[in-house]
């Protein structure tokens, strides 16, 4: 069977999305059973099409749970062709897309650049805070309409208990160019600043991002994270830096010549890393999946909106994402 020749639709839950490049879409441990056209939402349609693909791997590797299939969802961010720039990607889209396959969890893979000395073009790092630098043109909530107004918690915007998760598997990246090792980063302050794009820094930009604290920068994070936390679904980006930004004096500043000569290399470790979450995930899903890691029930305590109040369309618009809430 030909990708051409696979199923539109898919019926049953799913437990892990990825959202990332086409890359990802060919782990050696999955098999692709569905292709879902670019699904429409209140919000837009999505930015690629949908590929649904199952756990596979070896025999001795099949999954335990009760469920007895590790179900995978994948959407390219910049769709299929990178045609979508950072401000217009149709992030609500995608996010709600994911909450209505009933997936539990979203792993995001984005580049990077690196603010600090110590991490190097292909380490990866996990971040836990994140400093908004976008122009506020971008669509970041479900909630923020006349008559819906939700105020949601975003003190901590990314999983802990996700992150923990992934960082077990840090050996696993390698640089087959040099002797030194690809790190993994990851403390509770570790920060990312997400800047509206396209284009990259200044140097005054990329110093002044150094100083309030940011470790890597990039374009994508929000609204995805703002978005993944009103949706109740534990969020984890894994950052793989591909550059020093701008604040270098010494060398000449980003472009992307010098962001493509690490891609390929942070490819490799990404789909190595990606497989031995999803092999580990289908042998045994992770507590922090299965009890919504502390957020179901949140975003039905943070609508400050009577439902008498709010209108019909309001109403249907987030009945997609939460259908048994009002």
């Amino acid at each position: 069977m030909t990708v051409s020749d696979l199923p539109t639709t898919f019926d049953e839950p799913v437990d892990l999305a990825i959202i990332g490049g086409t890359g990802l879409y060919q782990l050696d441990c999955l098999k692709p059973v569905a292709i879902l056209p670019p699904m429409q939402t209140p919000w837009g349609t999505t930015s690629s099409p949908i590929t649904i693909a199952i756990f596979v791997g070896q025999p001795n590797d099949q999954p335990t749970h009760s469920s007895s299939k590790f179900v995978v969802a994948f959407i390219s961010r910049h769709g299929i062709n990178h045609e979508y720039p950072p401000t217009h990607v149709p992030f609500r889209a995608n996010m709600a897309a994911i909450k209505k396959l009933q997936c539990k969890a979203v792993l995001s893979f984005s580049a990077v650049g690196s603010l600090q000395e110590h991490i190097k073009p292909r380490d990866f790092v996990l971040p836990q805070q994140l400093i908004d630098r976008t122009k506020g043109i971008r669509n970041s909530s479900y909630f923020n309409e006349i008559g819906l107004v939700g105020h949601v918690g975003f003190g901590n915007p990314f999983s802990k208990k996700f992150a923990d998760y992934i960082y077990q598997f840090k050996d696993i990246l390698t640089n087959p160019e040099s002797n030194e090792p690809c790190l993994m980063h990851y403390d509770l302050e570790t920060t990312v600043v997400c800047m509206e794009g396209p284009q990259f820094s200044t140097r005054a930009e990329s110093k002044m991002y150094k100083i309030l604290g940011g470790d890597i920068i990039n374009m994508s994070v929000i609204p995805e994270a703002k978005l993944a936390r009103e949706c109740e679904l534990p969020y984890q980006m894994i950052c793989m830096s591909t550059d020093y930004d701008s604040w270098r004096d010494h060398e000449e500043s980003v472009t992307v010549d010098a962001v493509f000569g690490h891609l390929a290399n942070n490819g490799r470790n990404a789909n190595a890393l990606a497989s031995k979450i999803v092999k580990e995930m289908a042998n045994e899903i992770p507590e922090f999946m299965l009890n919504g890691d502390g957020l179901k029930g949140s975003i039905k305590m943070s609508v400050a909106t009577k439902k008498d109040v709010m209108s019909e369309e309001t109403l249907n618009n987030v009945r997609f994402l939460f259908p048994d809430y009002w």
